[in-house]
């Protein structure tokens, strides 16, 4: 007779975790086996609306038909050369994807670490290429409270000590200043500066929105201080803000933007440097590479992420529905959030503490079938796919707001 395997439960799955995988991570005790859209159901078949979006890396929602018909396409052809060779599909990704963005020339990578570590590495070398500033001397101003990937370097200009905690020495060159603060940024830039590296909106520190003018006044300072401005926009990027990049709400171009998340469609891992030419033209042979980065299945995906950007579609969606998740948090301030920092659709939502823990409310929701992620203290995060419907996005609110009825 031939034996079935029994499909494990979610509570056997989670506690199966617990002894061989590193506890790097606190998920919420969902386990997740199917996805469509905006929705996902987990293994006893629960169905819950994804209002996290795999932090922006599914901006299109799960398996979005174009994006897994082009990694089906590309599946059956070519996945991987290195580049050791050239392959038939990263010429046009690249072509397309410094089209959309408006500067010259791509650097693919992986992950999004992976593209802010690069875009570091690159603004050291035109420092002491272009600029002129004597060897091992390069200085990079970033914020305070930012988020930019978690490796040693990265953590190394991190704010946050539990990111940073147990994992010294640091890589030294970086100086913190606050977000938001022009006047204390010019002051920490000087002629060993190569670049600012900021996030239009700091994603992890819980959606925060810089003044307006902000953005063009670090375009303004970059430029008049003779150092570069890499716009970190790899949560931010991608239509999440109603725009291509976050940084088009002031009309301003960086002269390196950092992509990743969504440009890998929820099927892959893709990132990049996107830079002006004379920028990137300082990486010469063997000086930087990846064994994946610009890889044929990443590039064919890559593109046809590219493919529904070019058409606006989903920059008007995050728009417009941003009307709708603002207007509905609106509407909760005073009954169990006590404010709320939103763009596009994107934003942080700070409860009320005397009702619970941002993960208190995070697990509420879960158990109302909706899946959100808290941030620092009682802030929860929601960024759900850009293909969520209006309906869909009002139950979600909804929702919040018979889980903080019943916590009150």
């Amino acid at each position: 007779m031939t034996s079935v395997a029994r499909t494990r439960s979610s509570a056997e799955l989670i506690r199966a975790e617990e002894p061989v995988l590193a506890h790097n991570y606190h998920p919420l005790p969902v386990v997740v086996a199917r996805a469509e859209g905006a929705w996902v159901e987990d293994v006893e078949g629960r169905r819950y609306l994804d209002m996290l979006a795999g932090y922006s890396a599914l901006n299109f929602g799960h398996r979005h038909p174009a994006l897994i018909e082009a990694a089906h396409r590309q599946l059956d052809r070519l996945t991987l050369t290195s580049r050791a060779f050239h392959n038939d599909r990263l010429a046009g990704f690249a072509e397309r994807l410094a089209a959309l963005i408006g500067l010259d020339m791509v650097l693919p990578m992986n992950t999004g670490a992976e593209a802010v570590e690069s875009g570091v590495k690159v603004a050291r070398k035109w420092a002491y290429d272009v600029k002129g500033v004597p060897a091992d001397r390069a200085t990079i101003v970033v914020a305070a409270d930012n988020f930019h990937g978690r490796t040693t370097t990265i953590v190394s200009f991190s704010t946050d000590e539990v990111a940073r905690s147990g994992f010294g020495p640091f890589t030294p060159g970086f100086r913190i200043v606050p977000y938001n603060d022009l006047a204390a940024m010019e002051a920490a830039i000087d002629e060993t500066t190569a670049a600012v590296l900021i996030e239009p909106i700091q994603g992890e520190a819980g959606v925060i929105v810089p003044d307006d003018g902000y953005l063009a006044g670090v375009r303004e300072l970059t430029s008049r201080k003779g150092c570069l401005f890499i716009a970190d926009e790899i949560q931010s990027g991608l239509g999440r803000t109603g725009r291509t990049l976050a940084v088009e709400h002031e009309s301003v171009m960086p002269d390196v933007v950092l992509l990743g998340k969504a440009l890998g469609g929820g099927i892959v891992p893709v990132s990049a440097v996107v830079a002006r030419r004379e920028v990137l033209e300082v990486l010469h042979p063997g000086e930087h590479g990846s064994t994946f980065g610009g890889n044929p299945l990443a590039a064919a995906v890559g593109s046809a992420v590219v493919d529904l950007l070019e058409t606006g579609e989903f920059q008007r969606r995050a728009a417009e529905l941003g009307v709708v998740l603002r207007g509905g948090l609106q509407s909760l301030v005073g009954r169990g959030v006590v404010g709320f920092r939103s763009r596009g659709l994107w934003a942080g939502v700070d409860i009320d503490p005397d009702l619970g823990t941002g993960r208190d409310i995070s697990e509420r929701l879960m158990r109302e079938g909706v899946l959100v992620k808290d941030t620092h203290g009682s802030t929860i995060r929601l960024a759900p796919p850009l293909t969520i419907t209006a309906d869909e996005l009002r139950g979600a609110l909804q929702t919040l707001e018979k889980v903080l009825v019943q916590g009150a």
